[in-house]
């Protein structure tokens, strides 16, 4: 089992001059740990069930550019892009600049979105959710068709564009892997099994990571999907100084479910340091189990 990181706090104790040392020095850190994945979030504000939209947040593709410049085998992605917030071509070339500058690294995470109270203040459209799904789909496909030969148009229901270059093209062949985040059963994980190439769900506990795992399964039968060609990931909980027999006990559950990488949230004023410690505490133990 791998470990990825998810930096998701951007409050520091000693303010906003403080985050460039943290964000870097964390990146740094997690890259001679052996973590395989460094991860953001996509908003705009602070997610109100963590702190307050009024705390730190900064833009998800400026943290990762910076990332890339401050390391060599990560892997980069958003945790996850949310759809409405970019049109879709410039994300595919958003993407593809990061993926060029960071030697082929680059991840396209990508959701739905849901803060409707960011989208709402910064006057960026809100659709309905059925709506937002079908745009999701839809820049999945104008992404892939950027990451291809095909540079002609793209005529879909919410977005046209009368042509598709992307030059130069991603480092990764055939295109940067692509990964849904969430566990909606019916639209959320049909779209995992039809496109994508990993999948985040959320780990309440293992049983409802089976139901939703078992689900894929299904969309992915019904499609002539190969399953197991999937990359499953939670986001999990861990405190290196604290129970970490517990974490990985926990994730041997999960692994022998068929979790393939477990997020956790590096911890401030110091998560240089908090990552080190997994490095040296959890990385191998992690890796040998499943």
């Amino acid at each position: 089992m791998r470990l990825g990181i998810h930096f998701m706090n951007f409050t520091h104790p000693d303010g906003a001059g403080a985050l460039r040392a943290a964000v870097g020095d964390t990146a740094v850190a997690a890259d001679e740990a052996g973590i395989d994945w460094f991860t953001a979030m996509d908003h705009w504000f602070q997610m109100e069930h963590f702190a307050t939209a009024h705390d730190a947040m900064l833009e998800g593709y400026s943290v990762l550019s910076f990332v890339a410049a401050k390391t060599e085998r990560l892997k980069l992605s958003l945790l996850v892009t949310g759809v409405t917030y970019r049109y879709p071509g410039l994300l595919a070339k958003t993407v593809t600049t990061l993926d060029v500058l960071s030697g082929g690294r680059a991840m396209l995470g990508i959701g739905a979105a849901w803060y409707e109270r960011e989208h709402l203040a910064l006057g960026v459209p809100y659709p309905p959710v059925a709506e937002r799904f079908e745009r999701l789909e839809e820049t999945i496909q104008i992404c892939e068709q950027m990451w291809s030969d095909n540079d002609g148009p793209y005529d879909g229901k919410y977005y046209q564009l009368a042509e598709t270059i992307c030059v130069p093209q991603p480092l990764q062949s055939p295109r940067p892997p692509i990964l849904i985040g969430g566990g909606g059963e019916k639209k959320t994980l049909r779209l995992v099994a039809q496109y994508a190439d990993a999948c985040n769900l959320f780990a309440t506990d293992p049983a409802q990571v089976q139901h939703k795992l078992d689900v894929l399964r299904g969309h992915c039968d019904a499609l002539g999907r190969d399953y197991d060609a999937i990359t499953k990931t939670i986001i999990g909980r861990v405190d290196p100084s604290g129970d970490v027999s517990g974490f990985l006990k926990q994730m041997e559950e999960y692994a022998a479910l068929g979790i393939d990488l477990v997020e956790v949230a590096p911890l401030m004023p110091d998560p240089a340091r908090f990552v080190a410690q997994l490095g040296e505490k959890v990385v191998g133990p992690l890796a040998e189990i499943g």
